[in-house]
């Protein structure tokens, strides 16, 4: 009876770990993306408005690529990329949590500073940090430590996506190629915990919002949409255009990193800042995640040619290799959502832009090519077409989410076929 009565408390005590560990994540997320909010505004927006100098760009994105030079020459590479963290999770099951506030830095400069990257790598390598010294420090954590950080991750990637879903598929559903096993305690208790941990991090990132005000821009919602016969049949063009996007992103990623290896530390992270600086006077679209620019893409994509949404796709993509193996990392997911975006919209302009049926006709052509575009290529890379499709439906139509998993289901195989026999 005592044995029975000590397990019914240890369970409830594990529920309780749970959604006060959900709810730290959820404060941690808050305030991380509030800081990045106004430290960006103010070295964008405020300090070349005081200063009435229109290159203050080049010289903060300059200095910021010495100072994260400096950090990686004394404290390591951070921060490392959410297949590295997952991996390390999985398969050495901890994640080192000693460097805390260098992962916290080097996470937090490339995202004021101007870089195509997302905050979802950085920010899932702190909370799983955050997670396993729960597990090192608190007595009935220990035993599920590696639990408590694919947890954490989840927690992450829901809150900084908003789609709960995505962030239990990112970290559950298996890549083609993977064959671990993921699953350590009882699947029902597992999809519970996350239901909690993530439910109360959203409580408090909703709670802080409604005090503080809220985070982040996000992705606007295409809801409206509609797609007809022929963009289905031109799913056809759509997927393998996705797939050529894949490529080239992998392809360009592995030349600069081949590059950046021969390059120092403090001056590949200098040049990095540089680049940026110089972007940010020419073409400033390409810079930051993308999420404020995909809400002018839909509104103002008529104002440019098929070949010029072409180009920044193409550019965003090579921007956001180039930062990421020249040090001001991050996450690749908003950037690359961005970029297909634009050459969704881009090719739906050359098929449909003279049928003179009206902007919001075009706009749903265009919304579901791009809708395409992107599940082929997001599932070439990550190779798990559920998460994918539930990725998508940040801002695109549920309506379309069959044709997105076949779409992220297609290129999920074929990625992995064509990256094995080459």
């Amino acid at each position: 009876m005592k044995s029975r009565t000590r397990t019914v408390l240890n369970e409830y005590k594990l529920y309780i770990l749970i959604i006060l560990l959900g709810a730290a994540a959820g404060a941690v997320l808050w305030c991380f993306l509030k800081a990045v909010d106004v430290c960006t505004e103010l070295l964008w927006d405020t300090l070349p408005a005081a200063t009435g100098v229109s290159y203050v760009p080049l010289i903060v994105c300059t200095a910021g690529g010495v100072i994260t030079g400096i950090i990686h020459k004394k404290y390591g590479d951070y921060p490392e990329e959410l297949p590295v963290v997952l991996g390390k999770i999985r398969h050495d099951k901890h994640y080192d949590y000693g460097p805390m506030p260098v992962m916290l830095v080097c996470a937090f400069l490339p995202l004021i500073l101007g870089a195509s990257v997302g905050p979802e790598a950085g920010l899932t390598g702190i909370i799983a940090g955050l997670c396993y010294w729960v597990g090192d420090n608190v007595k009935y954590a220990k035993e599920h430590a590696e639990e408590y950080s694919e947890i954490g991750a989840a927690i992450t990637l829901a809150g900084i996506f908003h789609i709960p879903l995505f962030g239990i598929f990112a970290v559950e559903e298996k890549a083609a190629d993977d064959e671990s096993s993921q699953f350590s305690m009882p699947r029902v208790t597992k999809l519970l915990l996350y239901g909690l941990s993530i439910a109360s991090s959203f409580l408090v990132m909703k709670g802080l919002g409604y005090l503080l005000g809220g985070v982040g821009e996000g992705f606007p919602s295409f809801g409206t949409a509609e797609a007809s016969a022929a963009d289905y049949v031109l799913m056809l063009v759509y997927i393998p255009v996705g797939l050529i996007l894949f490529f080239l992103f992998t392809y360009v990623q592995k030349l600069l990193a081949f590059i950046a290896d021969k390059v120092p530390a403090i001056i590949k992270e200098t040049i990095c800042g540089l680049c940026i600086g110089g972007i940010a006077l020419l073409v400033p679209a390409v810079l930051f995640s993308g999420e404020k620019e995909m809400g002018m893409l839909e509104q103002q994509f008529l104002a440019y040619t098929p070949l010029m949404l072409i180009g920044a796709c193409l550019l965003k993509l090579v921007m956001t290799a180039f930062c990421l193996e020249f040090g001001l990392k991050g996450g690749h997911f908003f950037p690359l959502i961005y970029a297909c975006s634009c050459m969704g919209f881009g090719i739906a302009m050359l098929f449909f832009g003279d049928v003179g049926t009206g902007t919001a006709v075009i706009t749903g052509h265009a919304v579901f090519a791009a809708a395409i575009i992107n599940a082929a290529t997001i599932g070439a890379q990550i190779k798990k077409p559920i998460a994918v499709s539930m990725l998508l439906l940040i801002c695109f139509p549920i309506r379309f989410v069959l044709w997105i998993f076949v779409a992220a289901a297609l290129g999920s195989k074929v990625g992995a076929a064509i990256l094995r026999t080459s």
